[in-house]
């Protein structure tokens, strides 16, 4: 499929809580539309990384840094006119409200959040096969936790994780369609 063509940057945040798929789904939309991907979590700073390693959740404070450095990538491609796809937790509105910042001022631009969500179970079989993420499976009923749902003012597309990844790929390509 051949690239999305828009007059307009749009940037599409794929969320959820670890093993929803947000790099799977991520990357089958980039291919396909052609657009920038950034991974967030290789924007974490090493602390944050050997926190989560050692089993131990982020707090506010450790995500904010992490949280402004993805809205600067953001605001990057908002002023550059790039449509991009990002994928980060956004477990918080407070979180998901730092990321829709860097479009304040441009009403030319666009974001949308497309929600992955799973039952425990389905996340925790996932979590516990895959091999080498640093965020061990200990950490899932944290993220599950803090997960707040979309409230009505929040542009946010949520998708069910059940089906297999190209399914779930495709309905968040039709998510996105202008």
């Amino acid at each position: 499929m051949p690239a999305i063509e828009r007059t307009r940057p749009y940037i599409a945040v794929i969320m959820g809580v670890s093993g929803s798929g947000k790099s799977t789904v991520a990357e089958s939309l980039a291919a396909q539309l052609g657009w920038d991907l950034l991974e967030g979590d290789d924007l974490h700073p090493p602390a944050n990384i050997a926190k989560m390693a050692a089993g131990h959740p982020l707090t506010d404070a450790d995500r904010e840094p992490w949280l402004e450095a993805i809205a600067a990538w953001i605001a990057e491609h908002v002023a550059a006119g790039k449509s991009g796809l990002v994928t980060c937790s956004a477990l918080k509105h407070a979180y998901r409200d730092i990321l829709r910042r860097p479009l304040i001022g441009h009403s030319e631009a666009e974001l949308t959040f497309i929600l992955l969500s799973g039952s425990r179970e389905q996340l925790q079989q996932r979590v516990t096969t895959r091999p080498g993420h640093f965020m061990p499976p200990s950490l899932l009923d944290s993220q599950l936790a803090t997960l707040e749902a979309p409230t009505p003012d929040e542009r946010i597309v949520t998708i069910e994780i059940g089906s297999p990844p190209a399914v779930v790929a495709a309905e968040a390509l039709e998510a996105l369609h202008p």
